[in-house]
């Protein structure tokens, strides 16, 4: 009789042990448990040669390493077989992660051509240019407030790229890209890489056909009934955070980003695993 409580003690710390256990993984899962989503993406003026391209669209790593050198987030994304790559800001929280990015930028552009633009930390951190330029060696075209013209199946769509807000305060405006854009290209339709979901309705009332976004993480907390939790301002219940959206003849695809911010403190995440979000263009 006298050993049942012993028992039952041994029984509750190994309840409690695996309640604990068990809390941790599903909370590493949802932090880091890679999850890749596929979405047909509508835009408005598409030309038929593009109609069906697909684009994988990467943001907010914030330093993050998915294996050695990125190979686990590298083989996910080549098994894709994306066409084009959009790698849309926050990549880096901390100078020292710059010491990733090389690896980094050769195994993207190593499966597909890749474009960059700038988010508010890789300008927090600083020596912006150092952080460009170790991209642009190892293959990354980097798009600061400029545009490339693609061609694809006979036809032609501008992908254009704006420096994040926080960056120079004389750099040229989103709207004055556009327009330059029009004057070198009248009537091609337009993308936009753009680090900040939040700016959607300044984006589409310049004219930019798709929009593609991060910042936001999903919303950090997904709910059902909400577009996420916290905005990337700590406003409560924002919008434009996950997936697709219109406003007018242009559209938003906000992806939930592939990591956590690392300063100051650890970001977080619920129920809005990291994503790897592969896109195909479809004409509205």
């Amino acid at each position: 009789m006298k050993i049942k409580k012993p028992l039952r003690a041994l029984g509750a710390a190994l309840g409690v042990t695996a309640c604990i256990l068990g809390g941790a993984a599903f909370l590493n899962w949802q932090f880091w448990g890679l999850e890749v989503t596929h979405t047909q993406v509508p835009v408005s003026g598409l030309p038929q040669g593009f109609e069906g391209m697909r684009v994988v669209h990467l943001s907010d790593l914030h330093g993050h390493q998915y294996g050695e050198d990125h190979r686990d987030l590298l083989e996910q994304i080549a098994a894709q077989s994306p066409e084009l790559i959009a790698l849309t800001g926050d990549i880096i929280d901390q100078a020292s992660q710059r010491g990733t990015l090389p690896a980094l930028a050769r195994g993207l552009s190593a499966i597909a051509p890749t474009y960059f633009v700038t988010g508010n930390h890789e300008w927090a951190v600083g020596d912006i240019r150092q952080t460009k330029e170790l991209l642009a060696e190892n293959g990354v075209t980097v798009l600061s407030n400029q545009y490339v013209v693609l061609e694809r199946n006979g036809d032609q769509v501008v992908l254009a790229g704006v420096d994040d807000a926080n960056g120079y305060a004389d750099q040229k405006t989103p709207q004055e890209l556009y327009e330059e854009i029009q004057q070198d290209h009248p009537g091609l339709c337009t993308l936009l890489l753009a680090h900040r979901n939040n700016y959607f309705d300044r984006y589409a009332a310049c004219g930019y056909a798709l929009v593609l976004s991060g910042h936001a993480h999903g919303g950090l907390v997904r709910l059902p009934f909400t577009d996420g939790v916290f905005g990337s301002g700590g406003d409560l219940f924002p919008t434009w955070t996950a997936g697709v959206y219109t406003l007018g003849e242009s559209t938003l695809y906000a992806t939930r980003g592939l990591g956590n911010n690392t300063t100051p403190i650890p970001g977080f995440r619920m129920f809005n695993r990291p994503e790897i979000s592969v896109l195909e263009l479809v004409a509205q």
